[in-house]
């Protein structure tokens, strides 16, 4: 099943039962106060992002089942703020990780250290959760010191070692072939890795702020039930072209 709808995301986590989700993954708005090709960005004011977040963060926890998690991405603009909000809505104790995504393309200063890092904070809704830590595993030169070393056996395996909090992966250059035309797309290897640690075939995936339903095609491809939507008529477009063979 992949529901892909035009519709404010309230609306639709309104019609959501309680407890029917296992995963939420949402590329949010980052408060950077741009006006983007494809969508207005929230100010960077934290009384705004607040009011926007609140409300939506706890629909978010209704939905999800008790076995459920959350990731939510963005960047150092507005992190702290949707931390506290997190921390108040899941408590401070569902809090799993601050997952980095690091790139090196994208603008270039001078003057400061430049800004080459996403945050995704991940929760979970209660004290049980999934994480499937053999499907995200990093390769590793098998021959390696570490490899050798006794102490460090058990975070090896055929498959590669445990995963870390980040992540190295570029961006969408304008020459890839996954580019869909929709701004601040997001490359599918990074959401492939995030749906696969946590969840499982058969799971309810969703994406309230879908964007490129870049989610939507990840899901398809991996075998989980997708639910989402976006403001954006051209976005609703762009994501049902998307999954259409999986429709068939």
């Amino acid at each position: 099943m992949i529901d892909i709808r035009l519709s404010d995301n309230l609306e639709l986590m309104a019609e959501i039962k309680d407890n029917t989700v296992d995963l939420i993954y949402c590329d949010i708005l980052y408060g950077t106060g741009r006006k983007f090709d494809d969508y207005q960005d929230l100010k960077p004011k934290r009384e705004l992002i607040e009011e926007h977040y609140i409300p939506r963060v706890k629909e978010m926890h209704r939905i999800l089942k008790d076995t459920g998690s959350i990731y939510l991405q963005m960047d150092t603009k507005i992190n702290h703020w949707m931390r506290c909000i997190l921390d108040d809505i899941f408590g401070y104790n569902r809090f799993l990780n601050e997952v980095v995504w690091c790139y090196r393309w994208g603008s270039r200063h001078k003057n400061k250290w430049n800004s080459k890092h996403d945050i995704i904070l991940l929760y979970s809704k209660s004290k049980k959760w999934t994480f499937n830590a053999d499907e995200v595993r990093e390769e590793y030169a098998k021959n390696s010191a570490m490899t050798k070393n006794k102490k460090y056996n058990k975070s090896y395996n055929e498959k590669g070692a445990l995963p870390r909090d980040i992540i190295n992966l570029e961006i969408i250059n304008s020459m890839s072939t996954e580019k869909t035309g929709y701004n601040t797309q997001k490359p599918k290897k990074l959401i492939e890795k995030l749906i696969k640690a946590s969840s499982n075939e058969g799971d309810l995936v969703a994406d309230f702020y879908a964007g490129s339903f870049t989610t939507a095609e990840v899901c398809g491809d991996l075998k989980r039930n997708f639910i989402g939507c976006d403001i954006s008529e051209k976005a609703v477009e762009i994501g049902k072209a998307r999954v259409a063979g999986f429709l068939q």
